[in-house]
């Protein structure tokens, strides 16, 4: 069993053979998950401009960060030309990508989406500040990204796709950016209507959000996330965590990258994985692995290769052999 319907399994909540695995940013041949591009956020000689304009300012190897905001009043809105959701450059390297890694699941990715798009274009402090004193900007800029990525989303099932990543974060260390309510009212109706429409083509929903955001994590569910990505589980109670949530939803997690991933010992790597796999993949087993090279936040290749090695022999349900 591999690929595709390993990881059809775990999102049906029907027990794979062995727990699926995302490689994000190496070693994407042993990925059972291959997440293809179809939003442009790095572009140009230097590969620092968005499709949606602006500019990311970096002084490492990392995301970076917006170098300033392009759209400041409503008249910048009214007057701004946003990116061609049918550029037909879009899907160029698709069909390429996939045939490179025939019978895995292929996950269209955003790479950035919705609220944080919006902090792209118009600055983070400025977007909070506006969703309730600016309410007319604020609904407007929002129609703007997530219309967008709705005119993407109707194109992907034809081009192959199992599934459809975002990426936007919602938590602080400790708690929500936003108030839970507010969320619910400003925010959870604009996924929702998206993962319909992902859903009534078939495909699967994978929602990544940093930080402590467990107070939404049943809206999550009722909106339709298939695949929940929360990359640090040191700011969970993990047991807590399955005991609520196990066999209502796929989870993807990392061994944290704020803490044993980074600074732990082999012996510590697998302790967090095995925790992982007895609180969230103990019923129909819905958790896929995820691995990413954290070198710039101080990753060793001893402990990535730990982290490899702990998703692929505890990740065989308790057999702890490869599979």
């Amino acid at each position: 069993m591999k690929g595709k319907e390993l990881v059809r399994r775990a999102v049906d909540l029907e027990y794979p053979s062995r727990i699926p695995i995302v490689f994000f940013n190496r070693d994407k041949e042993k990925s059972d998950i291959v997440m293809i591009d179809v939003c442009h956020q790095y572009q140009g000689e230097n590969q620092d401009m968005s499709e949606w304009g602006f500019q990311w300012e970096k002084c490492d190897d990392s995301m970076g960060q917006p170098l300033r905001p392009i759209i400041e009043t409503m008249e910048d809105l009214e007057n701004y030309r946003g990116p061609d959701p049918y550029d037909p450059e879009r899907f160029r390297h698709t069909a390429e990508e996939m045939e490179k890694y025939p019978g895995q699941y292929y996950l269209a990715s955003t790479g950035l989406s919705g609220f944080t798009i919006m902090t792209c274009l118009h600055g983070f402090a400025q977007v909070l500040e506006d969703m309730y004193i600016e309410e007319e900007f604020f609904h407007a800029l929002a129609d703007l990204v997530f219309g967008f990525e709705e005119q993407v989303i109707l194109q992907l099932k034809e081009q192959g796709f199992h599934g459809v990543a975002f990426f936007d974060d919602w938590g602080t260390q400790n708690n929500l950016i936003i108030s839970p309510d507010k969320w619910r009212e400003v925010f959870k109706p604009r996924y929702a209507r998206q993962f319909q429409m992902i859903h009534e083509q078939g495909m699967d929903v994978y929602f990544h959000c940093c930080g402590a955001i467990e107070a939404i994590i049943p809206d999550l569910i009722e909106i339709g996330v298939d695949m929940l990505n929360i990359s640090q589980p040191n700011l969970f109670d993990i047991e807590e965590l399955g005991e609520k949530y196990s066999g209502k939803i796929c989870f993807v997690c990392p061994v944290s990258y704020q803490t044993t991933s980074i600074n732990g010992t082999k012996e510590m790597i697998r302790s967090d994985v095995r925790a992982l796999v007895e609180n969230l993949g103990n019923h129909g087993g819905g958790l896929i692995g995820y691995i990413e090279d954290y070198r710039i936040m101080g990753m060793s290749e001893e402990n990535y290769q730990a982290c490899v090695e702990a998703f692929q022999t505890i990740g065989a349900y308790g057999r702890e052999e490869e599979v």
